[in-house]
């Protein structure tokens, strides 16, 4: 069992959880003022926009509590939505009314975001919806749990939440 109370040899918290999801703590701060920002956007009177905004708000939301809490990624993934994108499949809604063009280098503020480059917010979004149904089929196919996967998990949710938080920025930057 790892311990919880700082370890005399590194001085840091030994948790497997916290270590895999070290990669998050870069992006807590800056996720406060997207959240509020998604908050505001949020208020409007197109139901899909406001569905698609507000679900891509709580999915943050999930990978920073899961971060404060060191939740187990299981738990996260159950949490994580997508049903907004598929209403919004299903009513053919153009994905331009959250963010039209294409992505810039300015708007990326990580690194590994790069390669995003000339995507349109339709193509992330399409991304971070595959990556979902990716990620529940790997627990459903192995017992209900990632936990002993051969699949990187962590390196999975992490590509996971900065798509998410680049389509945040993107949306932002308009």
């Amino acid at each position: 069992m790892p311990c919880r109370a700082p370890c005399a040899e590194s001085g840091f918290i030994r948790n497997d959880i916290y270590l895999q999801m070290d990669w998050l703590n870069t992006g807590i701060a800056p996720l406060k003022d997207l959240l509020a920002f998604l908050y505001k956007k949020s208020k409007t009177s197109d139901v899909h926009k406001k569905q698609l905004l507000i679900e891509l708000r709580d999915n943050l939301n999930v990978f920073k509590n899961g971060f404060f809490n060191q939740s187990p990624y299981d738990a996260m993934i159950d949490l994580l939505s997508r049903d907004a994108i598929q209403d919004a499949i299903k009513e053919n809604f153009s994905f331009k009314k959250l963010r039209s063009g294409i992505i810039h280098a300015p708007v990326i503020y990580d690194e590994r975001n790069k390669k995003y480059i000339g995507w349109t917010t339709e193509k992330l979004i399409d991304k971070i919806d595959e990556k979902i149904i990716e990620l529940r089929n790997i627990k459903k196919m192995n017992g209900g749990s990632v936990k002993d996967v051969r699949n990187n998990i962590a390196l999975m949710m992490s590509n996971l939440y900065f798509r998410m938080k680049l389509l945040a920025d993107f949306i932002q930057s308009e």
